[in-house]
């Protein structure tokens, strides 16, 4: 039995079931306005942050660079040379097939992710990921990336690697993700940590896909299994690999 409201002269008939659903209705519009609300609200105050570690990170850059010019300076006017600290990061390019491998450096190459040619990973340098270089050496080009380097590969090549898939960094979410427990959760936090070689240096390469570099154009020389300072291309080639990969990018 449906029960009716006990209508006045001017009052219309309405089933009390229309009024709770009405009722609800306006209660579910007004938390789901709130929830957008407050949604609206953290984005905003995310994207502040994001904004505010930007900021700081080009400070950051700025003084490092501000500080390599003063030293340089000052040991000029002594009469001395300046040499600056040995690099903590390198960028690997492998520039050789599978042909003719010895089971070894096909190993290394693996464990390094460079599964195909003109692959490039970020390495940390120390003494056993030094040791690796050197066995794969014929195999590999690699050498100090600078910060423009590391930018424009993240921005222009970058894809992350989530559930063993391939998925193009289309948003800071998506580094969130994966990355938002160690404080990682925007594209410049995740270029910091690989320029500096943070304390998560690892979780953040890992995150990063082997970077698919396109043939670089007239930048290998006839004899391109030779080492870079034998007139070759592979090995060590220190700064020099930020040319190669602007060509390749």
């Amino acid at each position: 039995m449906v029960a009716y409201n006990v209508p006045t002269a001017n009052d219309v008939l309405v089933p009390e079931t229309l009024l709770k659903k009405q009722k609800s209705e306006a209660k579910s519009a007004a938390d789901c306005a709130a929830k957008k609300a407050e949604l609206r609200k953290a984005k905003l105050a995310k994207r502040r942050d994001i904004f505010k570690r930007a900021a700081k990170y080009h400070a950051e850059y700025k003084s490092a660079e501000k500080n390599e010019i003063r030293l340089r300076r000052q040991a000029k006017a002594n009469g001395n040379y300046y040499v600056p600290a040995q690099s903590k990061l390198v960028f690997v390019v492998r520039i050789r097939g599978i042909n003719n491998i010895a089971p070894k450096p096909r190993k290394v190459l693996q464990l390094l992710r460079l599964l195909q040619i003109n692959n490039g990973v970020f390495v940390r340098l120390n003494k056993a990921t030094a040791q690796m270089l050197q066995l794969v050496e014929p195999y590999v080009t690699y050498g100090t990336p600078n910060l423009k380097t590391i930018r424009e590969l993240i921005y222009k090549r970058g894809y992350a690697k989530l559930n063993k898939q391939r998925v193009p960094i289309y948003d800071n979410a998506v580094i969130e993700q994966a990355l938002g427990k160690y404080n990682i959760i925007c594209v410049e936090d995740l270029i910091h940590e690989i320029a500096t070689v943070g304390p998560h240096f690892k979780e953040a390469s890992n995150f990063l896909w082997p970077f698919k570099l396109s043939n670089p154009n007239n930048m290998w020389r006839p004899r391109k299994f030779r080492h870079f300072v034998e007139g070759g291309d592979s090995g060590d080639r220190e700064e020099f690999i930020n040319q190669l990969v602007q060509s390749m990018n």
